[in-house]
C-alpha cells in the first residue's frame, strides 16, 4: 500500500502542544531574550523584534479605530514590507481575517476576491508597490499616514458586511484567506488556521535548523503560502533576521546575500533560473557566499537541469519541496544534508500523513503512480462560503485530495503531475511531467508544457501537445525536438504536435498555465 504515516506521533504531539496561540505570538519569546536582535529589514529601514512588537500594538489600535472587528475580513494588497507584516500580525491580534492578495493580480481578479470574501476595508501597500496604487485609484481609497506604517490607501468601511463567529477552538480560528482558482474559473478562499500556518512555520524551520543567527532572504510572495508560513512565519518563530523585498531581482539578489552574508535563500525556479542566465551573462560563479547554508526552490516543478545547473554555480545542494495553499502549503521537504539528482520532492512532514490511491480509490503499490491525499495539521479548515467545494476536497476523516498524481519510492515523493491533465493515448497513460522532464533536457529548451488534445475521430482518444519555449538566441526547429524526443521516449509517449512559442502564460509563482494553453490550441492549425 503507498501511504505513509507520522513515523514517531509523540514528538509532532509536543510540537502541536507547544505552538502559539495565533500567529502574532511568535514575537513574544524574542521580546523577552533577545529584544534588540533585528526581526525585518528593508532598503527603508528594519526593525528589531521589540520594535515589530510595537508596530503590532500601535496597528492594532489603528485598525479599532478604522473600525476592524473579530471576524471581519480584511483584504490586503500587498507586497512585501514591513507594513505588511505589522498590519498582518495586528489582525491575528484582533482575531480578525487577513484576506491577502498579491497586488500583481488584475483589476478582474482583485475585484472578484473582493467581494467573493466580503472585505470590511481594503488596505493598499501603496509605498511599494505601483500595482497597489492602481488598485487604490481605482477603488477610490484614501491615501492616509499610518503612524510608523508610513504611507498607505485605505477603502472605506464596508458597514454591509457580517463578521464572522470567532471560533471557540484556538486550533480552529481562521488567521489568513489565500485564494486560488476554482474548476469554474471562480476563486477559492482558502481558510487557513493560525495552527496550520504555525505548525508549517515550526516544522520547516526544524527541518533546516534555523536560529537567531540566520538571516533569509524575503523576496517569494508573503501574500502567498509559502512566503507567509515558511519565509515569514518560519523565521519570526525561530528568532531570525527577514530581509523583505518586494520583487526579485538577480542583481540586487545577488548583492544582498553578498552584503548581508544571507544564510538561507528561498526560490522559485524561475528565480533561480534568472540568476543563471544573469551569471551566465556577466560569466560569474556564485561560490563566493561563504554564509549561505541553504538553497531552496518551491513553488513550481523544478526540473533536472536546472536544479544542475543552480547546483555548478552556488556549488552547493539546490533543495526541492513540494505543497499545495490548501496544505498551508507544504506537504514534504527535501532532507537537508542529502543530495538527490531526481526529480523527488523529498519526505512528508513529520506529522503529516500521505495516501496515494488508483481510479477505483484502492491504494496503489509502492512506486505506482496515484492520486495523493494528505491529512495532518497543515490541511485548510476548508474553503470560504464554498460547502460543496469543501466537501468534494476534503473527506469526512480529514483526508484532502490534492488532485495531484505522484509516486513514493521508498519514503521519498515523485509528483508526476495533475489528475486531470492525465493523458490515456493508446489506452496507456501519458505523464505530462515525465515528457516535459525530457524535453527540457534539450540544450535549447528553456521550459516546456505538454497538454492532452482529445481527438475522437482517430485511434487512442487524445493526442500529446507540446509547447515548447527555446532559450533566448537559440534558433529550435520542431523537426529537432521532434527528433530528439523520439530517442528519449516511447512512441506512445511522443508529442503528436510540438509548438514554438515565444513565452508561456505562467501564474505568479512561476507554474504554467495550461489552461490558457488550451484556450490557445482552439486556435491553432494542427494537422
Amino acid at each position: 500500500m503507498s501511504s505513509t504515516t507520522p513515523q514517531n506521533l509523540e514528538p509532532i504531539t509536543e510540537t502541536l502542544h507547544r505552538l502559539p496561540a495565533k500567529i502574532s505570538d511568535v514575537l513574544k519569546p524574542w521580546i523577552e531574550s533577545r529584544s534588540d536582535h533585528p526581526a525585518l529589514v528593508e532598503t527603508s529601514g528594519s526593525w528589531t523584534y521589540t520594535q515589530l512588537a510595537s508596530a503590532v500594538r500601535e496597528t492594532q489600535q489603528w485598525l479599532l479605530g478604522l473600525g476592524v472587528r473579530p471576524g471581519d475580513r480584511v483584504m490586503l494588497v500587498c507586497e512585501n514590507c514591513r507594513a505588511y507584516v505589522a498590519i498582518l500580525l495586528a489582525l491575528a491580534e484582533i482575531d480578525a481575517w487577513a484576506a491577502l492578495v498579491n497586488a500583481r493580480l488584475s483589476g478582474r481578479e482583485v475585484d472578484e476576491i473582493r467581494a467573493h470574501c466580503g472585505a470590511r476595508c481594503v488596505i493598499y501597500f501603496t509605498s511599494v508597490s505601483h500595482q497597489a496604487r492602481e488598485h487604490a485609484r481605482r477603488h477610490g481609497a484614501a491615501i492616509q499616514n499610518a503612524g510608523s506604517l508610513g504611507s498607505l490607501a485605505v477603502g472605506a468601511i464596508d458597514s454591509r458586511v457580517e463578521p464572522e463567529p470567532v471560533d471557540s477552538n484556538h486550533a480552529q480560528r481562521v488567521a489568513v484567506l489565500i485564494y486560488t482558482s476554482g474548476t469554474t474559473g471562480l476563486p477559492k478562499g482558502v481558510m487557513l488556521t493560525h495552527r496550520n500556518l504555525l505548525f508549517v512555520a515550526s516544522v520547516s524551520g526544524k527541518i533546516r535548523s534555523l536560529g537567531p543567527e540566520d538571516r533569509l532572504y524575503g523576496v517569494l510572495p508573503m501574500s502567498h503560502a509559502v512566503g507567509l508560513s515558511v519565509v515569514l512565519l518560519g523565521s519570526l518563530i525561530k528568532g531570525a533576521t527577514l530581509y523583505l523585498s518586494p520583487r526579485f531581482d538577480p542583481v540586487a539578489a545577488l548583492a544582498t546575500m553578498k552584503k548581508e552574508r544571507l544564510t538561507v535563500v528561498l526560490g522559485t525556479p524561475g528565480m533561480f533560473s534568472l540568476l543563471v542566465d544573469y551569471a551566465k551573462l556577466k560569466r560569474l560563479r556564485l561560490r563566493r557566499f561563504p554564509s549561505l547554508r541553504i538553497i531552496s526552490s518551491s513553488g513550481a516543478p523544478l526540473q533536472p537541469p536546472l536544479k544542475a545547473q543552480v547546483e555548478e554555480l552556488f556549488g552547493m545542494t539546490l533543495y526541492n519541496g513540494y505543497g499545495v495553499t490548501e496544505c498551508s502549503p507544504n506537504i514534504s521537504q527535501a532532507v537537508v544534508g542529502e543530495h538527490r539528482t531526481d526529480t523527488s520532492v523529498g519526505r512528508p512532514l513529520p506529522g503529516v500523513e500521505l495516501q496515494l490511491v488508483g481510479p477505483d480509490r484502492q491504494p496503489v503499490a509502492d512506486g505506482e503512480v496515484g492520486e495523493l491525499w494528505v491529512r495532518g495539521p497543515n490541511v485548510m479548515k476548508g474553503y470560504y462560503r464554498a460547502p460543496e467545494e469543501t466537501a468534494r476536497a476534503l473527506n469526512s476523516d480529514g483526508w484532502f485530495n490534492t488532485h495531484d498524481l505522484a509516486r513514493l519510492e521508498n519514503g521519498y515523493l515523485f509528483i508526476e503531475g495533475r489528475t486531470k491533465e492525465l493523458i490515456v493515448r493508446f489506452g496507456l497513460n501519458v505523464y505530462p511531467a515525465e515528457v516535459e522532464a525530457v524535453l527540457n533536457a534539450h540544450p535549447g529548451v528553456a521550459r516546456s508544457a505538454v497538454i492532452g488534445r482529445t481527438v475522437a475521430a482517430i485511434e487512442g482518444g487524445e493526442e500529446v501537445v507540446a509547447f515548447v519555449q527555446p532559450k533566448h538566441g537559440m534558433a529550435l526547429r520542431e523537426s529537432e525536438v521532434a527528433r530528439y524526443s523520439a530517442r528519449h521516449l516511447a512512441s506512445y509517449k511522443r508529442p503528436s504536435h510540438i509548438l514554438l512559442v515565444s513565452d508561456m502564460p505562467v501564474t505568479l509563482t512561476g507554474k504554467v498555465q495550461k489552461g490558457e494553453l488550451s484556450k490557445r490550441l482552439e486556435f491553432a492549425q494542427l494537422r
